[in-house]
């Protein structure tokens, strides 16, 4: 108790204005009950439109070539066990409540992250929200455009005579990967321009090694992808290479801006200094004459 005692004066609110470590926690638990909740909302959403969702989601499926499918009629998909039902019923209303609720629950990461930066780095804050949504959208849309094509090259390396059985859950599991890996993958050049914003990464360093971060983005491309086929890890590489040149152009001239404007200011402050030097000048020369 004596140790609680003299550890409440650390805890009070500093006269700066800054948040104590128990306010600290408390605005977390908030954030996190706020996107808790979003979350759940989705969910409930995700549970009454079960069927749309899932059409929607087993189409790339349905788009192999009918030698890969269980009934030449119809696409089925085999469920294996009692429970996969609900489970998949479960996972497809959450990561559909996880989508559909994105832009809230960042919000409230941003939220409890934007305190602790500098008033001219809040303002980019809504510009990278609002950016990291259609990124996300635009990878995961190209996730499923190629998925079909990446399941039919493993598909085809089953032997005649032999039929591949792919039960709900593998393919569901496959395809959640595939639209998330594609869609955080998207905003990583994002992150890296939001990072030359605040002051951590400057052009000329992320310049000096472009062929290395081209190179490791294959190596993430065919290690992150499910399929791990080159069709989809090309479909995965090529448009990160192009948003990190991009991102690039963007730092490029965000730099230059910035190093102009550091450069004027330093000039003004040399001519401010100067100036009561040099009018102390003038004025003791005009007194010796």
């Amino acid at each position: 108790m004596a140790l609680l005692k003299r550890s409440t004066p650390v805890t009070s609110t500093s006269e700066d204005g800054r948040m104590t470590l128990m306010e600290h926690l408390r605005e977390l638990r908030n954030r996190l009950v706020k996107a808790i909740l979003a979350v759940v909302v989705g969910t409930a959403v995700g549970f009454i439109y079960f069927d749309p969702i899932w059409n929607f989601l087993k189409q790339p499926y349905c788009r192999l070539p009918q030698a890969h499918q269980f009934n030449k009629d119809q696409c089925i998909l085999v469920v294996n066990g009692v429970f996969d039902s609900f489970f998949v019923n479960l996972k497809v209303a959450v990561m559909f409540g996880l989508v559909v609720s994105a832009v809230f629950w960042i919000y409230q990461l941003w939220a409890f992250v934007t305190p602790g930066l500098y008033q001219n780095e809040r303002r980019y804050t809504v510009a990278f929200l609002g950016l990291s949504v259609p990124l996300f959208t635009a990878g995961a849309a190209l996730a499923y455009i190629t998925m079909d094509k990446g399941l039919a090259l493993l598909l085809g390396f089953a032997p005649d005579g032999t039929l591949t059985l792919v039960s709900i859950n593998e393919y569901l599991s496959f395809a959640l990967a595939m639209l998330i890996i594609f869609g955080i993958s998207f905003l990583m050049p994002l992150l890296l321009v939001f990072l030359n914003v605040i002051g951590v990464v400057r052009y000329r360093m992320v310049s000096k090694h472009t062929r290395m971060v081209v190179f490791l983005m294959f190596v993430f491309a065919a290690v992150a992808t499910p399929s791990q086929d080159p069709i989809t890890m090309l479909a995965l590489a090529l448009p990160m290479i192009a948003l990190f040149f991009v991102a690039m152009a963007f730092m490029y001239f965000h730099d230059k801006r910035r190093d102009a404007a550091d450069a004027a200011h330093a000039r003004a402050i040399e001519e401010e200094l100067d100036g009561p030097s040099a009018t102390a000048d003038s004025a003791s020369v005009d007194a010796r004459d």
